[in-house]
């Protein structure tokens, strides 16, 4: 009798045991809504709360998990570099991409991130799995991966290498890449049906909310991922613009799968503003400007003085400069040598405050060269990367290009809301390559190859 009964109590707990498995296991979400902001700011995202709806960041802000000190884990950050980072859950010293433009070392020519002979836009440079990849690998094919954006850069690369479809705004007109073979037709007749209006943000949340609807994303026991970019405006009518954007995706989103089902992210992808208009001499700010082209003539003419007159400085491009290697090679030089003597001579011009080697950058592991080193990539960047004074400008004369130093860069807010997400507000700062990670914890996926970060919860 006493083992009928211990019998009895066992099968009671493994069919307990059984079920809670099976629960949680049903809880995880069917839908991951990854929605990026460019130049989404926390400051400005706090300060016109009051002019918000109750639908829309609003409910994000006061029923999601609100990370509101968030930043790049890498320096310099642009839309295609932040993209990129936000979907491999790592940086461009492993995910290859430095920026929407980089130098081509083998034409000396700038090269743009979605460059390809063969597709003509594809996310080819992208070195790394995405959070789109792995859940396309975990369903074998099953789960659908889209992406829409207001730019070709942001959505190929939030897309990944496996999506069924990425989608974007260009003159006026919805624009596809052939990279992306759409997983049924209705995506392409939608597009080459439909103009988007004016309001391309608007046109992106329609777009989004009926890919939904009629492709019954969330719908089913494969987990899938939407996509979604906005632009925004730095005042108060643009945020509130967004906030009607992100109240209708939401409620368009909710109004066909249930909140258990769906998981929303959202995130800026970079609060870097480069062009920005330098005003500190008006009000007294310690100032100054650093010509690159000048910088490296005269690290020539310096390389010249030592080993001999010759071109040693292949190109400039940006803050980065490029030297000969075939001729130091011809030369029988120690790049590392060589590559020591140009930064002590450009560490002496007025307004640098530090240069990085490639050298260093590769083979040092100190917390002081972290940001600099993880947006450095072998294949994509020079020799020396110059930093100049904060509040300086960095001037290119040939291409009159010039961009403000700024040393912090605004945080943006990371949201998470949905599924089993408890309201809370964790002031903690955090980095957006932890948020793949996180995403493919809550959705039980690996995470993307090269990420090696803890996720956020």
């Amino acid at each position: 009798m006493r083992n009928k009964y211990l019998y009895i109590t066992l099968l009671t707990m493994l069919g307990f045991n059984a079920e809670a498995t099976a629960q949680m296991l049903a809880e995880a979400p069917k839908l991951v809504v990854s929605i990026t902001v460019n130049q989404l700011r926390t400051d400005l995202l706090e300060t016109y709360a009051p002019l918000y709806t109750p639908d829309g960041l609003k409910r994000l802000m006061e029923e999601g998990m609100v990370f509101p000190y968030a930043s790049y884990d890498f320096t310099p950050v642009d839309a295609a570099s932040a993209s990129a980072s936000l979907q491999t859950g790592t940086t461009p010293y492993y995910n290859s991409i430095t920026g929407a433009e980089w130098l081509n070392r083998t034409t000396l020519r700038p090269q743009h991130v979605l460059d390809d002979q063969e597709q003509k836009l594809s996310p080819g440079q992208l070195m790394t799995s995405t959070i789109g990849d792995e859940l396309k690998i975990a369903t074998k094919g099953q789960g659908k991966v889209l992406s829409f954006a207001t730019t070709a850069t942001c959505a190929i690369l939030s897309a990944g290498h496996a999506a069924d479809g990425a989608v974007w705004i260009e003159k006026g007109q919805w624009q596809q890449s052939p990279y992306f073979k759409p997983a049924n037709q209705w995506l392409s007749w939608y597009v080459n049906q439909y103009l988007p209006t004016k309001d391309v943000n608007r046109s992106i949340t329609d777009l989004a909310v009926k890919c939904v609807e009629q492709l019954g994303l969330g719908n089913d026991d494969q987990p899938d991922l939407l996509c979604v970019n906005y632009d925004i405006q730095s005042d108060a009518v643009g945020y509130q613009m967004m906030d009607h954007n992100i109240a209708a995706l939401v409620n368009g989103v909710l109004e066909r799968i249930s909140r258990e089902r769906v998981l929303f992210v959202l995130a800026g992808t970079t609060t870097t503003e480069e062009e920005e208009e330098n005003e500190n001499e008006r009000y007294r700010i310690p100032t100054g400007k650093v010509y690159i082209n000048r910088s490296a003539n005269l690290l020539n003419m310096y390389l010249g003085a030592m080993y001999g007159s010759a071109q040693y400085v292949e190109t400039y491009y940006k803050n980065q400069i490029f030297l000969n290697h075939k001729l130091i090679e011809q030369k029988n030089l120690k790049k590392t040598e060589v590559l020591q003597l140009a930064q002590d001579f450009l560490l002496q011009l007025s307004g640098i405050r530090q240069v990085y080697t490639s050298y260093q950058l590769q083979t040092a592991d100190s917390e002081m060269l972290r940001l600099i080193r993880n947006g450095f990539n072998k294949e994509k960047c020079g020799d020396l990367i110059v930093e100049v004074n904060p509040g300086w400008q960095l001037v290119n004369e040939e291409t009159h290009q010039q961009t403000t130093s700024r040393a912090y860069a605004s945080p943006f807010p990371i949201i998470l809301f949905g599924g089993n997400i408890q309201a809370q507000r964790i002031q903690t700062p955090v980095t957006a390559d932890r948020i793949a990670p996180t995403v493919t914890r809550v959705i039980r996926i690996r995470a993307p190859n090269a990420c090696k970060v803890e996720p956020l919860f």
